[in-house]
């Protein structure tokens, strides 16, 4: 099944409109299958056993229908990278017309962080606002930083992994004395086993990113088992991925928050257009477009090899 699929392989790259995750484009594998177009896209310094389940999910994209959908339309969060220029920072907020919720990466500098905050709820104060920290702070700091910002812009929607380990977000919710709600995300798709997570008393909602957790129907099964709120989110993947998380967002039965699929606005150039409209992103299929995308033969052999690769650890 595999070698039919990667006849179809297209390896392409996107330049994003800013720096995001230290990077200036995003390079993607898309092959078909009788589903359509799929997308793996682990990030590239993830390796071939981390990627296993990013080929999982693509495999299933492209392989297997998904289940009925709840809803045709999912309301979506703004994304804002750790930018400081306020300038930028309005640019960016413009990117999602009608959103009401923006999700703003910290970590790195609490002044900055507090600055960058205010800048978003500066152009949209009645926005709900999130912070993800990407698991960057111990307790102390998380600690330190959180009732400081508290102090200057209030409390957030929720803070998206705060700290990186389950015993260390469950000790800064047993500590902690302002109103807290923190989402994980890289405590269940990075454990070895996300069934096995102990997740009480440590975080209040779950985030599903549908590639690394394997696909609709795993990320499904993960939600069921741990009975908690969830968020589904993006890896800044092109349109494709991007569809298939909207799958997700339109099949789980409740869905409470804005999701985090809104990140295509950060890409300059993709294969497809999931136009935000009035704060939501409308499931429509699309035929890709690859039109000036494709890398350079070296770039495409890398990529076909990895997923070689990536496949023997499936068996």
């Amino acid at each position: 099944m595999l070698d039919e699929l990667i006849d179809s392989l297209r390896v392409i790259t996107l330049p994003t409109k800013t720096n995001f995750r230290g990077i200036d484009h995003r390079e993607v594998a898309l092959f078909k299958g009788r589903q359509g177009w799929a997308e793996f896209s682990p990030f590239l310094e993830y390796d071939d056993l981390e990627s296993t389940a990013w080929l999982r999910c693509a495999i299933e994209a492209a392989t297997i229908a998904a289940p009925a959908f709840k809803r045709s339309s999912i309301a979506v969060n703004g994304t804002i990278p750790a930018i400081n220029d306020k300038k930028r920072i309005e640019e960016i907020v413009a990117l999602y017309p009608g959103v009401k919720t923006f999700k703003i990466k910290v970590g790195d500098n609490l002044s900055e962080d507090v600055a960058r905050i205010a800048a978003v709820k500066s152009l949209h104060p009645q926005a709900a606002i999130r912070i993800d920290v990407n698991g960057s702070w111990s307790v102390d700091d998380a600690l330190r930083n959180l009732y400081a910002m508290y102090e200057e812009v209030g409390a957030f929607e929720y803070v998206e992994q705060p700290c990186n380990t389950v015993e260390e977000l469950r000790e800064l919710k047993s500590k902690i004395r302002i109103p807290l709600y923190i989402a994980g995300d890289e405590v269940l798709r990075k454990a070895k086993d996300p069934f096995d997570v102990n997740l009480d008393g440590a975080v209040d909602y779950l985030m599903l990113k549908v590639q690394p957790l394997g696909g609709i129907n795993r990320a499904m099964k993960l939600a069921e088992h741990h009975k908690i709120p969830v968020v589904v989110s993006s890896a800044l993947e092109s349109a494709v991925g991007i569809l298939y998380g909207l799958k997700l967002a339109a099949i789980l039965p409740t869905l409470d928050f804005a999701c985090g699929l809104a990140t295509a606005s950060l890409l300059k150039s993709n294969v497809g257009n999931l136009p935000i409209v009035d704060g939501n992103i409308q499931i429509t299929e699309f035929e890709p477009n690859f039109e000036g995308l494709d890398v350079s033969p070296e770039r495409f052999d890398w990529w076909k090899n990895r997923i070689m690769r990536t496949a023997e650890l499936l068996k």
